[in-house]
């Protein structure tokens, strides 16, 4: 029996996207690209490249201008805004540098809120978010809050938040930019271990370092993504 091929999780067909003027800007020019499930893929480029762009766009934060966008095989051209938010919280994992965790809630309840619009129930949601904690190695620290906690432990709660809702994809924006050298190598260890089980991962930096943990690497300049090959190291 001939089993079908996986659906991508990331198909981009010729999306782009323009800011209006005037004059118009450019801010991602009409490209193609296809992210397949269980890939660890890295972006690289200057700042003002497009890399957030791209990032916005693949997170479901901005819409293109041009192109379809098919995450998961499903058409995000066009969707309503509440259907374009139920679909980024239920598919889509982020970790951003900046961490964004609340000051005033504890490790625990920072991840349990990734599920609060998924009508988990509470206990349930409490066991889900202890488990994610575990996961990236911080049993001890369920209930520290994040003015407690180093660089290092409030980016593993925010791969834990990401991971808790069991997203296709986690996509990650210069994740050790805030870290030093040791803590920014133990996150990416765990990324190593997360894509190792299974993880579909999009990382967007600058540092080479971190773009040479990927599978493959796609840069972007001036707006203009362009595909290129790296060899994994550190792993």
């Amino acid at each position: 029996m001939i089993q079908a091929a996986p659906i991508p999780v990331i198909e981009f067909r010729s999306v782009g996207l323009t800011y209006p003027g005037p004059p118009p800007v450019p801010a991602l020019l009409p490209c193609d690209l296809t992210v397949q499930q269980g890939e660890y893929l890295t972006i690289v480029g200057p700042s003002g490249s497009g890399k957030s762009t791209f990032l916005n766009i693949a997170g479901l934060l901005d819409s293109p201008t041009g192109g379809t966008y098919l995450l998961d095989g499903i058409d995000t051209t066009g969707i309503r805004d509440k259907d374009r938010t139920v679909l980024r919280g239920s598919r889509i994992g982020f970790v951003f540098q900046a961490f964004h965790l609340l000051s005033h809630r504890s490790a625990q309840e920072n991840v349990e809120m990734a599920m609060l619009y998924q009508r988990i129930p509470r206990a349930q949601r409490r066991e889900r978010a202890k488990a994610a904690l575990v996961r990236v190695g911080l049993r001890h620290r369920l209930q520290a809050l994040p003015t407690r906690l180093s660089g290092g432990e409030r980016q593993r709660v925010a791969i834990a938040r990401a991971l808790v809702t069991e997203p296709s994809l986690l996509l990650c924006d210069e994740p050790t930019g805030n870290l030093d050298t040791a803590t920014a190598e133990s996150v990416l260890e765990l990324l190593d271990q997360l894509h190792g089980d299974g993880a579909t991962i999009v990382a967007i930096t600058h540092d080479p370092h971190v773009a040479a943990r990927g599978q493959r690497t796609v840069s972007i300049r001036d707006g203009r993504l362009t595909h290129s090959s790296t060899a994994r190291i550190g792993v």
